[in-house]
């Protein structure tokens, strides 16, 4: 079992900075992916980045340019969110990836001035 323990949420103004770090827990395989989705009120959930174990990263078209994912190794990621806008606000879940899907509980992002 592999559970995901988020933080750095929080309410910031428009233009603002958060990070987002993610630590898996638990039977970590080096080889995996991981990432972060978020899910806004009345939509569905959706990718916004992800990175694999040989350092290959995926960005949502919404935030290229303005966010950036790293990882320090195979069980923590860190989502560096720069620009902030009103429509980056949602809960936004950690995910681990390695023939199942394993979520966090989520972390509220709110843009707001």
């Amino acid at each position: 079992q592999v559970q995901l323990v988020e933080s750095g949420g929080g309410l910031v103004q428009p233009g603002g900075s958060l990070r987002l770090p993610c630590t898996a827990v638990g039977l970590i395989v080096s080889t995996n992916v991981m990432g972060w989705y978020r899910q806004a009120p009345g939509k569905q959930r959706e990718l916004v980045a992800t990175i694999s174990s040989g350092g290959r990263t995926m960005y949502a078209d919404s935030v290229k340019g303005r966010f950036t994912i790293s990882r320090d190794n195979a069980k923590t990621v860190l989502l560096q969110m720069n620009s902030l806008n009103a429509e980056d606000t949602a809960v936004y879940y950690c995910n681990y990836r390695y023939i199942s899907d394993y979520w966090g509980q989520g972390t509220q992002v709110t843009v707001s001035s």
